[in-house]
Order: structure tokens, then sequence, then C-alpha cells
């Protein structure tokens, strides 16, 4: 799974590596232990593409109440397409999750130990997402989105079984495409090359939700 992650680059490096536009009102102050629940900067469109916000916590749009029962921030890659909480989502609003990097923890017996995973060459990362947007009787809106993960590649393998799906630049492309074939779709998510990521143990600071600092990244 993904329930932690990490988003430092500044906007010009970011609105640059995507190709967008910063939508108004977007927040690029850097976040160091971005949590369920938190507003994440995401990327939707294929022919303009905006850099907007999206709540982590997918509700989706049949939800008769948006306080009933959790909230799923992951999607699993080989059921994506299936489960009745995403499956339009999958087909209509798919969308790049950005970040810099993740965090996954590794059982020591009683101990979780947390570990950082990034791409070995700095710079802004796209893991693929879906959203949905609920509608209350009132009137509200609440737009909402879910991180598609995926078996874990070599590189983390020794800490968890499950990572964010990773997409490059060509996968990108087609992961937003509004017409692209479903089967294409499911073939982009897959485990990141190996080699890619390095992964390292950092500190505990980071188990604590109210940590967002620099010190959350730095290796022990």
């Amino acid at each position: 799974m993904c329930g932690r992650f990490v988003r430092s680059s500044p906007q010009e490096v970011i609105c640059d590596e995507f190709e967008a536009v910063a939508a108004a009102e977007t927040d690029f102050v850097p976040r160091y232990n971005i949590c369920p629940g938190d507003e994440v900067l995401a990327i939707a469109g294929a022919a303009a593409r905006r850099v907007g916000r999206l709540r982590w916590g997918l509700v989706p749009s049949f939800a008769k109440d948006v306080r009933g029962g959790p909230r799923a921030i992951n999607a699993r890659a080989e059921t994506v397409h299936s489960r009745p909480a995403f499956r339009n989502a999958f087909r209509r609003r798919r969308c790049l999750i950005v970040a810099d990097g993740f965090y996954e923890w590794r059982r020591d017996g009683a101990v979780r130990v947390p570990f950082l995973a990034r791409p070995r060459e700095p710079r802004p990362i796209a893991f693929a997402g879906v959203w949905d947007r609920w509608r209350g009787p009132d009137g509200q809106d609440l737009t909402t989105c879910a991180i598609v993960t995926c078996p874990a590649n070599a590189d983390l393998a020794p800490v968890h079984d499950r990572m964010p799906v990773i997409l490059d630049r060509a996968a990108r492309e087609r992961w937003l495409a509004p017409d692209e074939d479903p089967e294409t779709l499911r073939a982009l998510l897959r485990s990141y090359t190996e080699g890619a990521l390095e992964v390292y143990e950092v500190s505990r600071l980071v188990n604590s939700p109210r940590n967002d600092v620099p010190e959350c990244t730095r290796s022990v």
C-alpha cells in the first residue's frame, strides 16, 4: 500500500516536468509527510493539463453519506477496473498524483521501521491515480482521489510487498488520454523499473502525522 508520501519540488519544477499550468489558489508549499485526508497535488486533462488539488481518500459519487465507512486511499491495480468504488473513475476520471518519494514500513517484531523510497535521479514522479466527485444533498462538492498500487519491485520488496504505480512520461500520456482502451490502461499498472529507486531507513519522526518537516526524509 501507500499510506504516506513526500512532495517537495517547487512549483516551476513540477509544472515543467508535467508540462502543466497551476490552477488558481494551488498550494505548492513543500510537504514531507502527506497523510490520508490531506490535500494532494494532482494533474488531469490530456490537452490542457492543470495542477490542482484533490483530497486523498476516495468517496465514490454514488455514496449515500460522505461520513459512512472508511475512504479508500489506495486502489489495487489488479481490481481497479472492476471494483464498484473505482471502476467508473478508472474509465473516466484518471489523474497523476505528484510526489517526490513515498514511505513504507518494515515490521521488525513488534516494531514498524520507516523507509523512504525515491528516484535515484531527483525529480518529481507521478503516481497513477483515480478521482471522483461526490455531491451532497445540500450541493456540497467533495473531490477525492486514490493512488493505484501494484506489487513491489526488487528495490522495495525487502521492506514491503506493495508500492504505488509510478508512471514514466510515455505512460502518463496514455493514462490521461480520455479514450484509451481499458486493456492498454491496465498494462500500464506495473511495478517501477528495478534499480530506479533508492530505499533507505528514515527517522521515526514520520510515524506521527503531526511531523511534517524535512527531517522526516533524512537517512538514519
